[in-house]
């Protein structure tokens, strides 16, 4: 078997590799290089400097296995190397003591001016009153995402004496609890920190998470930490405010753009930059790179990788059973994980049908990565669903019966909070995923990339056009409609298909019309 490895990596990890495969190291290369030399190897070592594309895993005709040493996988195109059977892997717990140490670097940094007075010192000016700093001691450290490295920040705050309030909806009282976190809302923690740092995935809902309008919201002074995803904060609108005064000052070790040497936050001398230093210590980058060559040796074995990131590798004929069950799985995650109120403490998913007589693992894998994807750094997998999810203080029950009254096969997924119960049931039909039920409500929806209005309300003569009065004048299109009522004249549910989301405000204008009970955008 050979091994390539594209990016800088510890001697350790190369010399174990070394030990069962043959190992080139070429560092540096250029896309048309990659492209050139990736079909004689089985396995493809990278960090975040080279991008596999779908090109490149196109041309790996024997390529079987992609290890990103590091966390975040954005540099490779997943769906691409799912597609052709690829196994995409990555190293999520080696780095958190080192992003963690970082992140509280930072926040020391930021609170006593360190970089700004040692640039000034070392110019020979010798200055203190301008460089009067604050304590961290009795400060309120927001925390936007309480996975590993985000409890981790949050246990050595406590240790400053700090108090810690962290926003992740889908983290249990009972495991922040633990770690001596109070829940709050996105609102309230923008509200109330001193201090925000942020430990999130970058996907399509967390880019841009940090932006005008939250940053409008944020306590006079806070100080603002991001060691997690460049992209995440909307750098112009946090420079805005830096330079308005309503935000103290940032410290930030990733950008929307790598190299950043432009970024407009380089031009404020309230602002602490680092080049992408998180992962950057010498334990950190041993340690990924065993973990990570360990992993690629088990794979060309024929063994699991602990932290695969993509579906599960299901053999063709299981897969053209399960392959559509598996989409309706991510579906229902997705959905409920944007419309539950509050962290979900358990979740009950129940297979009903022909589906039942089958093994679940794969499809209780879809269904939590679709419902923690938006919170969770990890992608979820065959291998770490249920750790992850116990990790979040989530119980998992799983329900099979071989009767189903209407359908061949149902899914249902029933998510339970300390606000209640959310009811999502789906099915396949025409060989496509489709929504079935939502609470005590039947449905039928062929979920299509896009946005979906859910509104509870009163069937009422001229309700439904009231709604389309609202829609109307915000310029939105409405492409799909379905009600389900309970009884005539009854409590109503509306599903509106749209072309682009409904604001805050025009959301406020929905909820305002007459016996309009709820109103939420879920995008699929």
């Amino acid at each position: 078997m050979r091994v390539l490895v594209a990016d800088p990596i510890a001697q350790e990890g190369i010399d174990l590799l070394k030990d069962f495969t043959q190992t080139d190291v070429k560092i540096g290369m250029s896309p048309d290089e990659l492209l050139a030399v990736i079909g004689r190897y089985e396995a493809l070592i990278v960090r975040s400097e080279t991008k596999v594309t779908a090109k490149v895993i196109e041309a790996g005709k024997i390529l079987q296995v992609i290890g990103r040493a590091g966390t975040g996988v954005d540099n490779i195109d997943v769906p691409a190397a799912t597609q052709k059977g690829i196994i995409v892997l990555n190293v999520p717990t080696g780095n958190t003591m080192s992003a963690t140490e970082h992140t509280m670097a930072m926040m020391l940094a930021l609170a006593r001016h360190i970089p700004q007075a040692h640039g000034l010192l070392k110019s020979g000016i010798w200055k203190r009153a301008e460089f009067t700093g604050i304590e961290l001691r009795n400060k309120v450290l927001g925390v936007v995402g309480l996975g590993n490295i985000g409890s981790e920040v949050a246990k050595r705050a406590k240790v400053f004496q700090m108090t810690v309030i962290a926003y992740d909806p889908l983290v249990s009282p009972e495991r922040a609890g633990t770690l001596g976190v109070e829940l709050v809302s996105l609102e309230t923690l923008l509200k109330k920190s001193d201090f925000i740092t942020l430990h999130l995935p970058l996907i399509p809902e967390t880019r841009g998470f940090i932006g005008i309008k939250e940053l409008a919201m944020v306590k006079p002074g806070v100080r603002i930490i991001n060691c997690a995803r460049g992209g995440l904060i909307d750098e112009e609108g946090l420079y805005q405010a830096i330079v308005d005064g309503k935000v103290g000052g940032a410290a930030c070790d990733v950008f929307s753009v790598e190299p950043a040497n432009d970024n407009i936050l380089l031009k404020s001398d309230r602002v602490i930059v680092t080049p992408h230093l998180a992962a950057s210590t010498e334990e950190a980058q041993k340690g990924i790179a065993i973990d990570v060559a360990q992993q690629i040796i088990s794979v060309l074995k024929g063994e699991p990788a602990r932290y695969a990131v993509n579906a599960p590798l299901l053999s063709p004929e299981l897969m053209a059973v399960l392959g559509p069950h598996i989409k309706v799985s991510s579906v229902l995650g997705r959905m409920v994980a944007q419309l539950v109120e509050g962290p979900v403490s358990a979740v009950e998913i129940k297979y009903e049908g022909e589906v039942s007589g089958y093994k679940t693992e794969a499809l209780k894998a879809s269904v939590l990565g679709g419902l923690l994807q938006s919170t969770s750094e990890e992608k979820i997998n065959l291998v770490n669903a249920d750790t992850v999810a116990a990790g979040r203080g989530i119980k998992i029950t799983e329900v099979k019966s071989s009767v189903c009254e209407t359908y061949s096969s149902l899914i249902t997924l029933k998510t339970f909070t300390g606000a209640g119960e959310i009811t999502v049931a789906g099915t396949v039909l025409r060989g496509e995923p489709n929504i079935v039920r939502l609470n005590n409500y039947w449905i039928d929806i062929a979920p299509a990339e896009g946005y979906y209005l859910f509104s509870a309300h009163l069937d009422r003569p001229g309700l439904i056009g009231a709604v389309g009065n609202v829609t109307g004048k915000a310029g939105i299109n409405i492409s799909s409609m379905k009600v389900s009522r309970l009884k005539a004249r009854g409590q109503a549910l509306m599903v509106l298909g749209l072309d682009d989301a409904l604001n805050e405000e025009q959301l406020k204008e929905l909820l305002a019309v007459p016996d309009v009970y709820t109103a939420k955008v879920v995008k699929l």
